[in-house]
This record gives structure tokens, C-alpha cells and sequence, in this order.
């Protein structure tokens, strides 16, 4: 597998367990990116936004777009996904425990 395949499986992990971790399920585009630093990566706003409109075409997020800035809300199979309960192509399992 390339680089870049394990660095799109683990930024989509990544992006749901943050979704995961909102009391409400809800983060917009510029707080993952930024959030998302603390794991690791360094993705600009517009890769955030096209892996997240590849998570809402999986059914794994809602997304919405007041004054054009992407707000993710995690779904029910997102949250699955997320804690490792449901598997998920294109995105990584997460560790036991994690």
C-alpha cells in the first residue's frame, strides 16, 4: 500500500474520532484541521472538506454549509466506524483500547 493510501485511511480515522470525541457529534472543517495537528497531521482545509464530503458519500457524516464553511456531524454507522464496532473500506481500524 502507498504513503499516501495509509496517510487517507488514518486522516479519515482520525477525522471521525474527532466527531466522536464532541458532546454534540458536531466540528467544522477549520477546527479538524486544526485539532487534527495534535495526531499528527497537517491537512489544509480544502483536504479536510474533500474527506469529509467522501465521508458523507459513505454515510459515516452529515455535512451542512452555513455561509460556506463545512460542518461534519457524525452519523450512527460514523460512530461505529469510529469506535472500531463497524468496519469501513478506504478508512483504518482503530487500535484496541483507543
Amino acid at each position: 500500500m502507498s504513503y499516501e493510501k495509509y496517510l487517507v485511511e488514518h486522516l479519515r480515522i482520525t477525522i471521525l474520532r474527532l466527531l466522536l470525541e464532541q458532546t454534540d457529534y458536531t466540528l467544522n472543517e477549520s477546527l479538524i484541521a486544526d485539532m487534527s495537528t495534535e495526531y499528527g497531521f497537517s491537512p489544509s482545509r480544502d483536504r479536510v472538506r474533500n474527506e469529509l464530503y467522501w465521508l458523507r458519500e459513505q454515510g459515516l457524516v452529515e455535512l451542512r454549509e452555513p455561509s460556506g464553511l463545512a460542518v461534519a456531524t457524525l452519523t450512527e454507522r460514523g460512530a461505529d466506524v469510529a469506535a472500531g464496532r463497524a468496519l469501513a473500506p478506504g478508512i483504518k481500524r482503530p487500535s484496541p483500547g483507543r
